[in-house]
Parts: structure tokens; sequence; C-alpha cells
């Protein structure tokens, strides 16, 4: 039998013990045809599945010795990290060291070095893993007890250095037993580009390369590094909302929410993603954080996608691009719209007003893939076992809403997320007590030991990326590719839109979302707010409303431009005549030729193309930390669940686009409109035709027929393409959706014959 975590074909499961019901097998998904599983089935599937996964690593029954160690760890690790993020006041690097001890410790008795077929061989492994563990946890807090000699000398010495190959080894070698291959390759191909083969390299990807000194140095201890930034959201808002999560399970509170959703919900196809999007967007009004949204609203929607009997790596990518799109949702926008008013001195108001289409064309472009998939995976549209929303609340349901209101609330009021959880925690103990499930001392250790336990891939995984992210600030990588935009695209907006794109995942592997917005706004949004204008003042000659005194300005580039301008010209020979014109010409014309409001929003638009196309770092591998957060929940292997978070979540690259030639950004009302109806149209036409399935499945030939009519309706420019993609698309929803009724109407009629027959 394979390794779960390496076979293609099986996701992940639950790292500890769970509910029963709430969350079903990774394995396939229900075949086509085939009918949502019964609760029954899923609590079947989901033992099988934890006895399958329990082979492949050590069970954390607190019958064995094992598993007491690990209880206690995971219980003081959960309190720790509680006090801290409340009302401690610990240093920022003690915190995330002690994180990464504890979690690698953990990590060690939790994940052997390698399956012994014999028992004593099983005895010998885990002496050598409680001592690789150990040894690691005593190597990170003896370093950092060392740190402010490392920090008054500027570098590491003597055992100091021994004590930093330690660490980046056992970071390396966890991240290999909990995630694979992948990420372990990559964290040493980073390292060593700065130290061996950069230097090798030729071309503006050369690095000069540092000394092994400096590496250990900026490995450990940089704001970038393994107890840098992205450590800290592990150890804060990450552990914080996990055991939030264990929590709710632990109390009753899970269930209930899971049976409410299914009143509210279960009625619908596809109701339980619709719950996970419409859940993500709301909390993404307030919190403006991908990775908390996917914490704070994944510990329910995840589960309850699982139990309807989506896939569990297609629940987890659907609550991952989803939570993404909370930081383009207004008013927070994860920081960006504060940023970008600072920027480019427009209005914060303005900002938000022209943000909110474009986030609900992409949350609507997510809940198109619910909705295919429950579709093509022919879930039920109606749960007949979903009780009534009356009966879920009628067995102390308004108790288990007081975490979930406390946790709102206090998001509302400016509270931090870590604040928020850590008394949304304390909140489900009290809850309790007004329920038949009331948790006492036992049941608080419980939940505090299974939320660390559910904790420890994501731990490790979080801290060891701090590797690669250092090596791109280090070495100034992500900076360079940058830079390379401008002399690569020209004049040419759409390969500008391009690089953009390619910069900003290269640098989304070494910096959050917003730095990732700052550092390309900065470097490339003069360039691309230039390329923009010229786009509209090549409609403007298209249109002939180009006047006098542009025309001469424009006859020095070229003589007859005078007489070719005073009427419309071809698209063709405006981009020619914009091209030859040097910049100093061109900035002389778009005062003359386009209004203020024009030029302001060019300017906006390019810094919002900019900002969506930062976030794409969340769902895209090989670091896409919204998505390893997700499968956490999940319990599925991260980078597909980042491949399947990057598929749907491709409205990241689509709105860019229209951004870019048209005017959905401070366009005249009706205009953003027909632009939004398009939009929506075309985003279902694409999603529709890369997944094969609309409310029927569809063939071959007919998804590239439909790829093409979403192209033609969003390509910019083309009214008489966009007519005839909306003809297209409409006339195949149609007939799809009679292929449909048709083929439910069959099914029907045979089941109703084979039940004449039975009964005869």
């Amino acid at each position: 039998m394979s390794d779960p975590r390496k076979d293609s074909n099986t996701d992940t499961q639950a790292d500890a013990p769970r509910e029963e019901g709430l969350s079903m097998s990774a394995g396939d998904a229900p075949q086509p045809g085939s009918l949502a599983v019964s609760p029954e089935e899923l609590r079947k599937e989901a033992s099988e599945a934890e006895a399958e996964y329990e082979a492949f690593v050590r069970s954390f029954d607190t019958d064995n010795l094992v598993g007491k160690i690990a209880y206690a760890v995971g219980i003081a690790l959960a309190l720790y990290h509680i006090w801290m993020s409340t009302f401690g006041r610990l240093d920022t690097l003690w915190l995330t060291g002690i994180h990464f001890a504890g979690f690698g410790f953990l990590c060690a008795l939790r994940y052997p070095l390698y399956r012994a077929k014999t028992e004593s061989g099983e005895r010998i492994v885990l002496a050598i893993d409680m001592m690789i563990g150990a040894i690691v946890a005593i190597a990170t807090l003896w370093l950092l007890y060392d740190v402010q000699d490392v920090f008054d000398r500027g570098r590491m010495q003597g055992h100091q250095t021994v004590l930093a190959l330690i660490v980046m080894a056992g970071a390396i070698e966890f991240t290999r037993r909990a995630t694979g291959l992948i990420i372990p390759v990559l964290i040493l191909v980073a390292l060593t580009y700065v130290v061996w083969w950069g230097p090798m390299v030729s071309g503006v990807l050369r690095f000069g390369g540092l000394s092994p000194d400096t590496l250990y140095f900026r490995s450990i201890l940089a704001d970038e590094g393994m107890f840098g930034s992205i450590a800290l959201i592990s150890a804060t808002y990450v552990y914080l909302f996990i055991i939030f999560g264990a929590f709710l399970v632990r109390s009753g509170a899970g269930v209930f929410i899971v049976d409410l959703a299914r009143a509210m919900a279960g009625r619908f196809v596809g109701g339980p993603g619709f719950v996970s999007v419409f859940a993500s967007a709301l909390t993404g009004t307030t919190s403006g954080s991908a990775v908390a949204n996917t914490v704070s609203t994944g510990v329910i929607t995840i589960p309850l996608m699982k139990r309807a009997g989506f896939p569990p790596r297609f629940a987890a990518a659907v609550e991952s691009a989803a939570s993404t799109g909370g930081m383009i949702m207004p008013p927070i926008m994860g920081a960006g719209a504060f940023v970008m008013a600072t920027f480019t001195q427009i209005s914060y108001l303005t900002i938000v007003a022209v943000s909110f289409l474009p986030a609900i064309v992409y949350f609507l472009s997510v809940a198109f893939f619910v909705r295919i998939n429950a579709k093509k995976y022919n879930l039920q549209a109606i749960d007949d076992d979903a009780p009534t929303a009356l009966e879920v609340l009628k067995k102390g349901g308004p108790s288990f809403l007081i975490p979930i209101f406390t946790l709102i609330g206090l998001l509302v009021a400016g509270y931090t997320p870590t604040y928020a959880a850590g008394f949304a925690i304390a909140a489900c103990v009290v809850a309790s007590w007004f329920t038949p499930n009331k948790m006492g001392p036992k049941a608080i250790l419980d939940a505090l030991a299974m939320g660390s336990t559910n904790m420890i891939m994501t731990a490790v995984l979080l801290v060891a990326v701090g590797l690669i992210i250092n090596v791109v600030a280090m070495t100034g990588i992500g900076n360079t590719i940058s830079l390379m935009i401008a002399q690569w695209s020209g004049n040419n907006l759409l390969i500008a839109l391009l690089l953009i794109a390619l910069a900003s995942l290269v640098l989304g592997m070494g910096l959050p979302v917003t730095a990732s917005y700052i550092v390309l706004a900065t470097l490339s949004a003069p360039a691309l707010h230039l390329l923009i204008q010229n786009n509209a003042l090549i409609d403007a000659m298209v249109a002939g409303q180009i006047p006098e005194a542009t025309r001469v300005i424009f006859s020095l580039v070229d003589p007859g431009a005078m007489t070719m301008l005073a009427e419309p010209i071809s698209r063709d020979a405006a981009l020619a005549l914009v091209n030859s014109a040097p910049p100093e010409i061109l900035s002389q014309t778009y005062t003359q030729v386009l209004d203020p409001h024009v030029i302001t929003m060019a300017l906006l638009s390019a810094h919002l193309i900019i900002f969506w196309l930062s976030l794409d770092s969340n769902v895209t591998p090989p670091v896409c930390i919204t998505a390893f957060a997700a499968a956490a929940i999940a319990k599925t292997p991260p980078m597909r669940t980042g491949l399947e978070a990057w598929k749907v979540a491709k409205g990241l690259y689509l709105l860019p686009v229209l951004f870019a030639y048209t005017n959905f950004i401070g366009g005249e009302f009706w205009e953003v409109m027909h632009i939004f109806v398009i939009a929506v149209i075309g985003v279902y036409a694409l999603g529709s035709a890369i997944e094969g399935h609309m409310e029927a499945p569809l063939n071959w030939p007919l998804r590239f027929v439909l790829f093409g009519f979403g192209v033609a309706l969003l390509w910019p420019n083309t009214p008489i393409a966009e007519a005839i993609g909306a003809v297209g698309v409409i006339s195949i929803i149609i007939w799809n959706y009679r292929t449909d009724w048709r083929m439910q109407r069959e099914k029907k009629q045979a089941r109703a014959a084979a039940a004449a027959t039975s009964a005869a």
C-alpha cells in the first residue's frame, strides 16, 4: 500500500480524531450520476479513512506513551499561544521560535522517519524520532537564548553556526515528512543559489553570492526568514483559528453550524459551497486577511462541503479562492485600499466604490465553479435528512451562536483576528454550558490538544517556507524581474500584464500581498499607467476625437498625421502612430485629448491591476499560504490543493484585463453595468468550458466552442465579437438546461418503471 500523502488519487486525511459526520473520506469525488452519500456512509468512510491514515502516522491515542506526550505538549503549546495572542507581551522572535520548536517535536512524533515493518523496528524508529525532535527543539531554544549575542556581533560563530544548521535541517526534514518532497527541494535549490550556483548564472539572474555565515544568520533571524513574518502568521491567527475550530467541534457547536447551514442551504444544488463563498465575502468586508478569512470560515464551511459530497480538495480550494477574494472586497481590502489611496492620491471612498462590482464578479466566478461541480457530480439538490431551522434551534442552537457572534462582533469592532479568536474560544466554552454537551476541564484539554494536532503540518510548513522567502528578499531576484518588465513589454499592454503577473507570482513567494503590491506598484505602476493612457488615446483616434492642437504635435512624428487624424482611423494605424511617438511627445497629448477623470481612472486601474495580480500568491503553488491553511482544515495535500485553488480563482487574471482595456473602473453607470453583465456571462462560459459541464455534460467540441464564446465576450473593444459571444453562450445555456431537464425526466421515468416492475 502506498503512502496516502504521496498517492496521486488520495487526499491526506485528518491529522486528529474528528467529530462523526463532520467530514468524509478524502478519496475520489462521487462519480457523475451518483448521489451524495448519506451521513451513515460518511461516518463509515471517515472511520475507514482515519484507520488507513493512522497506518502511516503514529497514533496520538492517550493510551500509549507517545499519545500522552503529544497530548501534554499540545495543551502546553495551545495555552501558550492563546495567552501570547491575547494578553502576552513576549518578543516576536521567541514566539515564533517556540512555535517551531514545539511543532517540530510533535511532527517528529506524528510522522515517522520511515515505516518499520516489525514491532522492534518501530520502537527503534520512535526512539530516533524522539531524539531528532528533541535535538531540533533544544537547538532552536538555545539559539534564541544566544540571539542577543548574535545580534551584537552581526554574525554567528562556533556552536551558534551548528545550532543554525540543525534548525534549518530540521525544518527541511519535518516538511518532507509532513508534505512530501516538493517544498524541501525548492528550499535546497534556493539556499544553494545564494552560496553556490548563483555566481555561475549569467545575465540578470546572476547573483554574486553570500557567505554561508550570512545565509545562516538571515535564514533564521531576518524578518523574511524562518522566524519572521510568515512564521508569525502561523503562530498567531492561523493557529488560533485552528484551535477555535477544534473547540467548535468539541463543544458541539460545529455540529450545530453544519446542521443549521444544511437547513438553510441544503435545498440548493451546491448549497454548502455557496455558503463558503458568501461567508468568505462577508468576512472579507471586515477582516481583509485571506488567511484569517480561510481559517475563520473554513473550519465551518469545509466540513460542510465535504459532508455534502464535494471532493475534499475542491472544498479546500473553494474556501481558499473565496477567502482570497476577501482582500478585494470593500471596505478593508487587506489594507490595499489605504496604501493605494496614498500612492495615487485618489480618495479612499472612490477606490472602494469602483472596487465593489469587480469583487462581485470574482465571487460569482467562484460560485459558478461550485454550481458546475455540484451538477457535475450530481449532488443532491435537496438534502432530505436535513433538519429544519426550527429543529436545529430547539437543540440549544442559539447558545452555539454565541462564539460566532463574539468572533464577528470583535472583528467588526476593530480588534485583531487573534484577539477575537481568543475570546471566541472562551465563548465556545461558555456557550456549551447552556447545552446538554457542557464542556468541563477534560473537554477543554481535549480541544486544546486536538487543535495542536491539527496544526502540525501547517506550522512546520509555514516556518520552513521562510527559507525560500528569505532568499527571494535577500537576493533581490523579485525586484530584478520587476525591472525587466519595462524593457520586455515595449508598448504592448497585454505583454506588460503578463510580465507583471509573472513578477507578482515571484514576489508573492517572498512578500505578503500588501508588500508585494507596494514593490510592484513602485516599479511598474508608472509604466502601466502610461500604457493604459495610450490605449485610451488610441480609442480617441479610432473615434476621430483628436483636437487640432494634438494633430499638430503628432505631425512632428508623422507629417501625414495632420490629415490622417482629422477623421477616424483604424486601430492598427493608431497603434502604429502611438508606438512611433517618443514619450515626451505623448506626454503632451494626454491632457489635450483625455478627460482628467479618464487619466485619474487610468492611474487607479494600473494600481488595481497590480493589487489583484499580487493576490495570486495566495492560491498559486509553490507558496500559497491561503491554500495551505485550507488544506490543513480539509486534511488534503497542500500542493495539490493549491493547484485546485489556482483553477477556481481564475477571476484574479480575467478581471485585470477588463481593468486595462475597458472602462470597468470609473466609467459611466450604464457602461459599467454593461461590462459587469458581459463579464459575468463570460466567466461562467469559461468556467463551464474548463470543467466540461453546465447543468449537463459538455462534449469536447462544444467545450471548445463555448471557450471561444467566453473569450469573445471578455475580449476588449470588439462589439461584434461580444454580441456573437453573448448570443452563443446564452444559446448553449438554454440547450444545456433542456438537456439536463430531459435527462432528469428520463431518470425519473426509469425509476418509476423499476418501482412498478418491483411491485409487480
